[in-house]
């Protein structure tokens, strides 16, 4: 059994929509994939309709962008409540701090000389998606000012830009609280990748894990060996469940589905410790 539990459609930063991300799971082999937007549910429904249609398990979940002193940390949400009051507030906080963050963005660099407008840049973001720096990168890429995303990224929207805005961002423990009195289960996205600054250290992972963090993504792209060994030892010493993903964003990313991979046991705990309210959609 195939399972990828990290994967991005147009309610995020994916280039595809929900259901054409359900439907290339299927055609890549895959028999369980999570769809898990930033800090947005909106993709939900549409992914399981085209799930009952491809014959694919559906897991739904989130990813939630959070931050600590500074550095940029991703928690995934799976099987929460999409109506907790709790979780449903801190959300929409996040996603409203990202519409002035952009804009702001997009203003620094028009002053510099770069050619785009916010209006361009909302043009790239499908209605009810969460708006995002990708989709100031696909207004460049659309204009002809740079190839992709990931040049977009390299010269001008990285943390380190002059160009970067921090926006509203909840701590990850409170994160990870939230998840799980939404009846959910929380993992902590790709945790030693150096894309987003400092790697998260022994010590916060040790605190998620005091707060009720279930488990690490240790199987993905941006982890070298070396990170491997490291988050299952890790997780290991912590009693905390290792899964493996793609982070697949369709044309965004180079990522591929199913390169990284769950074991359907780790998928069977992880249901087992959901409340229920959002199960694991079968056809």
């Amino acid at each position: 059994m195939l399972i990828d539990l990290h994967a991005h459609s147009t309610a995020s930063d994916g280039t595809q929509p929900p259901a054409d991300v359900v439907a290339s799971a299927r055609a890549a082999g895959l028999d369980v994939l999570a769809l898990t937007d930033h800090d947005t549910t909106s993709g939900w429904d549409q992914a399981a309709a085209a799930a009952e249609r491809e014959g694919v398990t559906l897991v739904r979940g989130i990813e939630i962008s959070c931050e600590r002193g500074g550095t940029s940390i991703h928690l995934l949400g799976y099987l929460t409540d999409p109506d907790h009051p709790g979780l449903s507030a801190e959300l929409t906080r996040a996603r409203e701090a990202r519409v002035s963050r952009l804009e702001r963005m997009v203003e620094l660099m028009a002053a510099d000389g770069i050619p785009i407008s916010y209006a361009e840049v909302l043009a790239s973001v499908p209605p009810g998606a969460t708006e995002g720096r990708p989709h100031i990168a696909d207004a460049l890429v659309r204009k002809g000012v740079v190839a992709d995303r990931d040049a977009a990224f390299a010269e001008w929207l990285s943390n380190d830009s002059p160009y970067y805005v921090r926006h509203y961002a909840p701590d990850p423990a409170r994160a990870v609280e939230l998840v799980v009195e939404a009846g959910g289960v929380a993992v902590h996205a790709h945790p030693f990748t150096r894309a987003r600054g400092r790697m998260a250290s022994d010590g916060l992972i040790e605190e998620l894990a005091a707060a009720g963090l279930a488990g690490v993504e240790v199987d993905h792209r941006d982890h070298d060996e070396d990170a491997r060994s490291r988050g299952r030892a890790l997780a290991s010493s912590l009693g905390l469940l290792v899964t493996g993903s793609s982070d697949y964003h369709g044309a965004g990313k180079r990522n591929l589905l199913g390169e990284n991979t769950t074991a359907p046991g780790v998928l069977e705990q992880i249901e087992a410790r959901a409340s229920g309210i959002t199960p694991v959609l079968r056809p």
